[in-house]
Parts: structure tokens; C-alpha cells; sequence
């Protein structure tokens, strides 16, 4: 009787505890990110507001929880155009969060801050579900796909403009996610992203050259399922990306080339843009196997590691609990993705394996990016980790995330 009460609550019995589990986990760690040897106000008591957003989001998990599922559905394109206002308000009226630097990201109603991106999240994917779920056909062209990138581009361009490059990320997370499962052929999402590459490689030419040769080719071999109009669409997006990048290179900021440069190698500026790298792959690797145990941190306790409760929370971890600590917390977040895809897989309704997926795919691009950018695989980016980073708007609206996702699956098995 227990047991039926718990899961007709939690929805998915071993997804919750693992969410919860892992919300436990980085009150544990946020409060040792506020162990320093001079504290500092911003985050001594961070973990304590950290739980005061833990109550509220168990509070709006189980709200979300006794909602049909076909509101959830109907909710999608009003909850979509109010989260597209909401960060065209961020943009006039959006104030900063005290942790990243000339990011305007947050809105203040009262007392209370709150970060509209993360609400446009869970509302482009809800959005976009609901168009490719309606669709008779599998968008197999790339004609069928400019109308979802148009639903995901609108508040991903609105994100950029903060600027926050790291929540826009994950907008095109979960773009792909969700063409992905909506049958987009794989060749045909690799033609999407070309135009990006041919940005990035254009700092050589002759990289440049071979790889537009190829382009060219893979292009030829796939004419029989492309429009004319379709490849020519997608070698002059090349061509127009490889001539802007000198020009686009020369119009940023030092500080923003520095960022890029750091990135191949983080000696080429140590004390500025390379700091941040500097110090977290230090304090990962002085963790060695078990780490130097849990509030213990050198790096961490002398403040030398930057945003430590939010962005490079993951630092501490390496550095308290060391190599161990580190594979635990990642399998764990394996078995939470690995959860959300046994769901989505288990829908007969499109609609609800979209929105499933497409959370899926957001919170791979979180932890690839996060966890990327403290060890130097990554470039930085404000990107925070699921359920362990310090913010309380991230927090609520993943939870919020894992209750529509557990409301959808279990709705649809009682239909069954």
C-alpha cells in the first residue's frame, strides 16, 4: 500500500531518488564551497537558501504532479510565447546575478530574482514537442526542419543577447534531441551544424578548403534526399560563415578573444581569461584517488577557485572526493539520463517522447559542458550542473522538468 502510494506520488520510483539524491548531494557540496578560510557573504549561507529552493521545487514537483497531461500539452504555446516576453523583459528591465560578470540574466519582482531562461527551457521543449508530435511525416528535409530551428532560435538568440552563451547551449541541445527522436536522419542533423564548423575551422584556410571539398561531396552522395535549393542553401551558409569569422574575430573584445584562446591553451593568459581553468584542473588533480576529504579543499578553502558553489562546483568535488567522487557523481547522472531515455522510449504518444527527450537532451549539454569546462575540454561558459550547482531557478524548473517527464510516462500507461 506504501510502496502503490509512493510511486502514484513520485511517478518513477528510481528516477526521484536519484534526483533527490543527487539535490542532497550538492546542499552537501555547496555548503563546503562556503568553508573558506576568510568567509565570504556570497557563500557562507548559500546552501541554506539552497534548501529553502529544494522544499519549493519538492513543492511544485508535486503540483505538477496532479496535472492532467493533456493541460500540459494545451499549456505549450501560451507557455511558449510568455517565455519568449519574458526574456525580451530580461533584456530591458534584466539585472545580473553577481556571479557572472556583464550578465544581465535575471528579473526582480520584489525581493525576489529569478532567471526567465530556465523557465524558456522547459517551454521551448514543451513548444517543440507539440509541433513535432503533430506532424504527419518526419521532418527528412531541411525544408521540414527550418520551422522547428525558427521555435528553438527565438529564445535561443534572446539568450545570447544577455549574454549568456552557456544557457543558449542548451537550447540547441535541445534542438537536436528532439529531431532527433522525431526520425531526423542523422547526415541531415550533421549538414545543420556545418555552417558552425566551417566558423571554427576557418582559422586555417587550408583546413577550411578540405573540409568545404567534403562538404561538397557528402552533399553529392545525399542529392537524391536534398532539394537543389536545399544544398546550395547549405554551402553558401558555409561559405558566408568562413568569410565572416576573420571579421567577426576582429570585432570582439580582448577579454572575449582571451576566453577563446585559453581555451587551446590556458598559459597564454594565467592571471586573467586562463585563471579559471588554471585553478579547477589544480584543485581536480590535487584530489588524486579519494580526495583531500569533504570541506578540506587547499583550493578551495584559500578562495582561489572562481564561482566554486555555482559554475565550478564540479572542482570541488574533485578536489574533496577526488577521482572516486567524481565517477560516482557521473554515473549517477548517467542513470538519471539513462532513465529519461528507458521512458521516452516506453511512449506510444509522440508528444510525450518528445518532451521526455528533449529534457534529456538540455541536461547532457549541462553536464558535458559543466564538467567539460572545469578539466579544459570545454571552453568556460556560465553553465551550471544539474541539481548541484547553487541557483534557484535552475534548480526549481529541473525539477519541475522531472515532474512533467514522470507525468507524461505515467499517464500515458494507465491509457494502455
Amino acid at each position: 500500500m506504501i510502496d502503490h502510494l509512493f510511486k502514484r506520488w513520485v511517478g518513477d520510483p528510481a528516477l526521484f531518488l536519484a534526483v533527490l539524491l543527487m539535490t542532497s548531494f550538492g546542499v552537501a557540496m555547496i555548503y563546503s564551497a562556503g568553508v573558506l578560510n576568510i568567509p565570504s557573504p556570497v557563500t557562507e549561507n548559500a546552501w541554506i537558501r539552497q534548501i529553502q529552493w529544494a522544499g519549493i521545487a519538492l513543492v511544485a514537483f508535486t503540483v505538477i504532479r496532479q496535472i492532467g497531461a493533456r493541460w500540459i500539452e494545451w499549456i505549450a504555446v501560451p507557455g511558449y510565447f510568455g517565455s519568449v516576453l519574458l526574456l525580451v523583459a530580461t533584456l530591458i528591465w534584466g539585472t545580473g546575478s553577481g556571479t557572472a560578470s556583464g550578465v544581465n540574466s535575471f528579473l526582480a519582482i520584489g525581493p525576489v530574482q529569478f532567471q526567465p531562461s530556465e523557465l524558456a527551457k522547459l517551454a521551448t521543449i514543451l513548444a517543440l514537442a507539440r509541433y513535432l508530435g503533430t506532424r504527419p511525416e518526419d521532418p527528412t528535409t531541411l525544408r521540414a526542419l527550418v520551422a522547428p530551428a525558427a521555435i528553438v532560435g527565438v529564445p535561443l538568440v534572446l539568450v545570447i543577447l544577455q549574454p549568456d552563451l552557456g544557457t543558449a547551449l542548451s537550447f540547441a541541445g535541445i534542438l537536436f534531441a528532439a529531431l532527433f527522436w522525431a526520425g531526423t536522419p542523422i547526415a541531415l542533423l550533421l549538414l545543420l551544424v556545418t555552417p558552425g564548423v566551417a566558423l571554427v575551422l576557418s582559422f586555417d584556410p587550408r583546413i577550411w578548403a578540405v573540409c568545404f571539398v567534403l562538404l561538397i561531396g557528402a552533399l553529392y552522395l545525399y542529392r537524391y534526399r536534398l532539394f537543389l535549393v536545399e544544398s546550395l542553401s547549405v554551402i553558401l551558409a558555409s561559405l558566408v560563415a568562413g568569410t565572416i569569422a576573420t571579421p567577426l574575430w576582429n570585432s570582439l573584445a580582448d577579454y572575449q578573444q582571451n576566453r577563446i584562446l585559453v581555451y587551446l591553451d590556458p598559459s597564454v593568459d594565467p592571471r586573467g581569461a586562463g585563471y579559471h581553468v588554471i585553478q579547477s584542473m589544480v584543485a581536480i588533480g590535487s584530489g588524486g584517488p579519494t580526495g583531500k576529504g569533504f570541506t578540506a579543499g587547499t583550493q578551495k578553502r584559500f578562495d582561489f577557485l572562481p564561482e566554486q558553489h555555482t559554475d565550478f562546483i564540479f572542482s570541488v568535488i574533485g578536489e574533496e572526493l577526488g577521482y572516486l567522487g567524481t565517477v560516482l557523481t557521473l554515473l549517477l547522472f548517467a542513470f538519471i539520463l539513462f532513465r529519461l531515455v528507458k521512458m521516452a522510449e516506453g511512449e506510444a504518444d509522440p508528444f510525450a517522447g518528445l518532451v521526455i527527450f528533449g529534457i534529456f537532451g538540455a541536461w547532457l549539454v549541462h553536464i558535458f559542458v559543466n564538467v567539460g569546462m572545469t578539466v579544459g575540454m570545454v571552453p568556460v561558459t556560465g553553465i551550471p550542473l544539474p541539481f548541484v550547482s547553487y541557483g534557484g531557478t535552475f534548480l526549481l524548473m529541473s525539477w519541475v522538468a522531472v515532474g512533467v517527464a514522470t507525468k507524461l510516462a505515467g499517464e500515458n500507461e494507465r491509457s494502455l
